[in-house]
């Protein structure tokens, strides 16, 4: 059990810290001034996120390990985010739709979390969950604004949902991990989950005059390791100076 909630802290880090740094692109080139800065403190949000996981899996690993170094010294294949997160940004309207799509799952996932039997997932949960609902209300308003805007915003938005729409089935697929732990109470049901999310989403996509692909074959892989090509170019951006400097400090 001790090696399933350690993974499991990593998968909901990671989640966190990759879809952190892949926001911070975005710094100094959002379209205006205004959400330049609204989803560069998003970004400071997951970070922020990432880092009470970090430390609560350091702990749970011992040892001499850190948040430090749970989050800047490990290979590409101990990553355990899901694969949405790991994307490329895109344009505008791409970043939005994959916001708007995990803003989702994440705000349903962390209310369900603040029932966790794990007393520190719990409490990171509720530290968290009030930047998380921000977060949904945020993307999904601009998501509104895009799909029921322009002509233009409308077409980009909707071919970033249609590439999109295969990377989101990971969110709902439980593994040994996610069925033991959930025995224990700890973890999150996917499938309750899942209901909630189509729920919102649909409503959402309604308002917003956007076509919900169907389901089909879907990619999966990252809570278990397996990542696609974009992981190791974000890798070696976060890791470069952590890596050639490992005894610095800030």
């Amino acid at each position: 059990m001790k090696a399933q909630l350690l993974e499991y802290t990593l998968r909901l880090g990671d989640n966190a810290l990759i879809l952190g740094q892949r926001l911070g692109e975005w710094c100094g080139h959002g379209p205006i001034l205004e959400q330049d800065i609204a989803l560069s403190n998003i970004a400071l949000d997951q970070l922020g996120q990432a880092r009470m996981l970090m430390q609560y899996a350091a702990e749970q690993k011992g040892g001499d390990y850190t948040e430090d170094k749970m989050a800047f010294l490990r290979p590409e294949t101990e990553y355990h985010n899901c694969l949405l997160v790991e994307l490329e940004n895109g344009d505008w309207g791409k970043t939005i739709v994959r916001q708007f799509l995990f803003d989702t799952y994440n705000y349903f996932f962390y209310s369900a979390l603040l029932n966790s039997t794990d007393n520190r997932l719990k409490e990171i949960a509720h530290k968290a969950i009030k930047e998380i609902t921000y977060h949904a209300q945020w993307s999904a308003e601009w998501v509104i604004r895009l799909g029921d805007g322009t002509e233009e915003s409308h077409q980009r938005a909707q071919t970033a949902l249609n590439d999109l729409w295969e990377w989101t089935g990971e969110l709902f697929s439980m593994d040994a991990i996610d069925e033991a732990l959930l025995a224990e109470g700890i973890a999150v049901n996917l499938t309750d989950i899942k209901v909630q999310w189509d729920q919102k989403v649909n409503e959402i996509l309604s308002l917003a005059t956007l076509e919900r692909p169907e389901d089909g074959w879907m990619q999966s892989g990252g809570k278990q390791g397996e990542h696609s090509e974009y992981l190791g170019y974000v890798l070696a951006v976060m890791q470069h100076l952590p890596r050639m400097y490992p005894e610095a400090t800030w």
